[in-house]
């Protein structure tokens, strides 16, 4: 066990560790008044929070819950090589849903409506379109082999 900790770390679980972290800063920084401005207008969840992220993304206690989560999640799939790759695939192509969503909302003219519980706004469209392209060109570019010393993944299937 201690010579897997020793093991030097693929690029692709680096880049998990690193995009984890993102999220778990911008899930504090949701909740930190002046970062987050209109603080006093936080909502558990819905179109109604009037709070922003660096007073450009729309966040809600739901949304900053969301990212810690997400980061958590980040931090535990990046100690294999198959769950890095699935993270920052799998999240990226969940994150360009998300995008999706939060267009199909707005131009639906729901962007004040039940379905925007999250919430969502333009710029956080925005910023889940980048999110979700970097992190799945991350999770399918990265080499297995790059900072292991050639040796694959352990199968998922044996200890």
């Amino acid at each position: 066990m201690a010579r897997d900790r020793q093991r030097p770390r693929a690029q692709v679980q680096v880049a998990a560790v690193a995009v984890a972290a993102l999220f778990l800063l911008l899930g504090v920084l949701g909740f930190v008044p002046g970062i987050t401005t209109g603080y006093d207008d936080l909502t558990f969840a819905g179109h109604h929070s009037g709070a922003e992220l660096l007073g450009l993304f729309q966040v809600s206690v739901l949304h900053n819950a969301l990212h810690l989560v997400f980061g958590l999640a980040g931090l535990a799939l990046a100690r294999s090589v198959a769950g890095a790759r699935l993270f920052l695939a799998g999240g990226g192509a969940l994150y360009l849903g998300l995008c999706l969503y939060g267009l199909f909302v707005r131009f639906a003219g729901n962007e004040h409506g039940a379905a925007n519980f999250i919430p969502l706004n333009g710029a956080d469209d925005f910023l889940h379109l980048l999110l979700g392209l970097g992190m799945l060109t991350l999770g399918l570019l990265l080499s297995n082999r790059v900072g292991t010393g050639g040796r694959l993944d352990d199968p998922i299937d044996r200890p």
